[in-house]
């Protein structure tokens, strides 16, 4: 995309970057019309430092139309490809997901839900996409704006890895959530069906615990570990007999969970552990059933 930006001699607005995925998503490219719009857009020239002091750099200031006898020399330049593929074991992923983000460890770094992205692509992703934008998930963030890299889309993996997946969760995390974004690609349409109507759901019974339920009460930062082990407690039974039907989540066991200490020190301490993870899903069931 950097290359192809250069030859348009457009630059995406940070701004917007968030807003352009969501574009390239929906119709597989940026469709002219949005290429020239200086809404997203703006006109591109090289930035270069000078390699001495008083002596610009030569590219400097330059775009693709303004190369000159470079411009042959950017159209020749080959561009190199490696393929990578798992063949053994079949069923870890580790080894590619460690390559892939060694590879990108120059300039800005992919984050973990970013890689995945790359990785893991599939109908079940796009479903996170479809929820990640809906406005009662926003609210229940705190949060408008989508985060540009992933972060977001990664807490709702969480929750449905923890759901579907939580009594077998081993560490490590980063591990657990590769392992689950795998097999979601062998998830069938009506499977990814069932998991929206079910979150919205749960989006309905979290209209009993107020608002920014999930945010610490000090910090009032959005508390991962809460939310994931609330979501699959709340929709264990439903889940279990494969409808959508969640009542209004407990409102005093929901208050109790939040003080509890023990749920308090497993969301601190060693977190992704699988015994603190285990602690809190229990913890969690055992609450909100009360």
């Amino acid at each position: 995309m950097s290359l192809y930006y250069f030859i348009k001699q457009r630059f995406p607005k940070k701004e917007k970057r968030i807003d352009l995925r969501r574009i390239f998503d929906e119709h597989g490219k940026i469709p002219d019309e949005v290429l020239q719009d200086d809404n997203y857009f703006s006109k591109f020239a090289l930035q270069l430092p000078e390699q001495l002091p008083k002596h610009p750099n030569r590219l400097g200031k330059l775009n693709y139309s303004t190369l000159g006898d470079y411009k042959t020399t950017f159209d020749l330049r080959t561009i190199r490809n490696i393929i990578i593929k798992q063949t053994s074991p079949p069923d870890d992923d580790t080894s590619i997901y460690e390559i892939f983000n060694r590879l990108n460890s120059g300039g800005m770094n992919l984050k973990p839900q970013e890689i995945r992205t790359s990785l893991y692509h599939s109908s079940f992703y796009d479903l996170l996409y479809r929820l990640n934008a809906e406005t009662a998930w926003r609210k229940l963030l705190g949060i408008t704006e989508l985060d540009l890299h992933m972060k977001d889309v990664e807490v709702l993996l969480r929750g449905f890895a923890m759901l579907i997946d939580g009594a077998q969760y081993s560490p490590s995390m980063v591990k657990f959530l590769n392992n689950f974004s795998r097999k979601s690609k062998k998830m069938s349409e009506e499977q990814n069906k069932y998991l929206e109507g079910i979150f919205h759901s749960f989006l309905t019974s979290c209209g009993s615990i107020g608002e920014r339920p999930f945010h610490g009460r000090k910090t009032n930062k959005f508390n991962i570990s809460l939310f994931e082990a609330v979501f699959a407690a709340d929709c264990r039974q439903a889940f279990e007999r494969r409808d959508t039907d969640i009542g209004p989540i407990n409102a005093a066991g929901f208050e109790n969970l939040k003080d509890d200490p023990s749920f308090a020190k497993a969301s601190l301490e060693k977190t992704t552990s699988t015994s603190n993870v285990k602690n809190r899903l229990d913890l969690a069931k055992k609450f909100l059933s009360a």
